[in-house]
């Protein structure tokens, strides 16, 4: 069983105190305004930053015996803060590794200010898979799963129950379309039928007031009358407006998917195989909470970053890089597998977890959905297909 143990042996020697090399990074995250349905999906205050701190102490006792020490910053950006104004200082500082809990907008701005820095970017919560092609950049390694990853995680399962016909219901901002797409992308991938398609639109008001609830429950079971035969209603709602309504309100007694039910997530606070539950036991140690996949994202970055410094015995982005992006990087995360990042794109190569909120249905990728190099890399845009140019 793989849960992350370190061999010593493998690692350079310790340095003496004089020598001591110090890993500084940071983290720049914007406020999370979105509206929750539910009063359990409110963020915490230190949803992510917490992942970070808890993998800063994890590389900090494999620094204690290399010489190295690693820091984390929390920069906290209030509604209308400029990010590179707060990368500027950071690197001002002698920050060179910065973990982002950002918009896709300002990530690309963070890049941009951060390529003539030798600044390294590592996206913890962005999926948008226009960041990993048509706007990829060489200093951003993205250790979110993107949109396409994760509706192939969900299609891969939803196919091999034999769940194939797909009444798709998205919402009407942007980022809804974005998930509806890869949902559309992943049926054809994977030989599921969407059999129609609906839009539920955002009226406003209050997501949990009790005049919303009554109203979302009137409205439902007749937003999914009359549809064509189907065997799941997969949901496309990244604004968090009706999915979670969905599910025992629907006018046909069908299983839901997607942004809500059946969710695909790259960690869920259930997940406690392969040695996860001491991951999270350690989370609940510090956070008085469970970790969640923004958290496991900025943990998983943060233990990239040590685990790199540790194989070479350097904190120079540069040498970091490379090593990161080349063949003998691989890093264990409790998902079962090694986790690699794709040359073509930066995307860190990790199973899709599929979970009800009570507990992990499945993991993805399911058996039988094969790859000439990796069955990791049947979730998500494969490299004959990727668009990207790294510059």
């Amino acid at each position: 069983m793989t849960v992350g143990l370190i061999v010593l042996a493998a690692f350079p020697l310790p340095a003496s105190a004089a020598d001591n090399i110090d890993i500084k990074a940071g983290f720049i995250r914007a406020p999370h305004t979105l509206e929750t349905v539910s009063i359990l999906d409110v963020p915490a205050a230190d949803d992510g930053i917490a992942g970070a701190k808890l993998a800063t102490e994890d590389n900090n006792t494999t620094g204690s015996f290399l010489g190295q020490t690693f820091s984390i910053e929390d920069v906290s950006l209030r509604p209308g803060d400029d990010p590179v104004a707060a990368l500027n200082s950071l690197a001002a500082k002698g920050v060179f590794f910065v973990l982002a809990d950002l918009p896709p907008e300002a990530l690309l701005a963070l890049a941009g200010a951060a390529k003539d820095k030798g600044v390294l970017i590592f996206n913890t919560s962005a999926p948008e898979d226009s960041l990993r092609e048509d706007n990829c950049r060489a200093n951003v390694f993205h250790v979110a799963p993107s949109y396409s990853m994760l509706a192939d995680g969900l299609a891969q399962y939803l196919v091999w129950k034999q769940w194939k016909r797909w009444l798709l219901m998205k919402g009407s901002h942007p980022q809804d379309e974005l998930f509806a797409e890869a949902l559309r992308h992943s049926a054809k991938k994977f030989g599921a039928k969407i059999v129609e398609e609906r839009v539920y639109e955002d009226t406003g008001g209050g997501r949990r007031s009790d005049s919303g609830s009554v109203q979302t429950q009137r409205l439902v079971p007749v937003a999914t009358q009359n549809a064509p035969a189907y065997d799941v209603l997969v949901a496309a709602d990244e604004s968090e407006v009706f999915a979670n309504y969905l599910p025992f309100r629907t006018w046909d007694a069908r299983p839901v998917a997607g942004s809500a039910g059946l969710k695909p997530v790259s960690w869920d606070g259930t997940h406690e195989q392969w040695g996860a539950i001491q991951l999270q036991n350690r989370f609940m140690k510090l956070a008085s909470r469970r970790m969640n996949a923004r958290d496991n994202n900025a943990w998983v970055a943060m233990r990239m970053i040590g685990e790199a410094a540790s194989r070479t015995g350097s904190n120079d982005p540069k040498v970091i890089r490379d090593y990161l992006t080349g063949p003998e990087f691989a890093i264990a995360a409790f998902k079962g597998q090694k986790q690699t990042l794709r040359h073509w794109n930066q995307q860190l190569r990790q199973p899709i977890l599929l979970g009800d909120g009570r507990m992990i249905i499945s993991i993805s990728p399911q058996e039988g959905f094969l790859h000439q190099t990796s069955e990791l890399d049947t979730l998500g845009f494969d490299q004959p297909e990727t668009k990207c140019k790294l510059q």
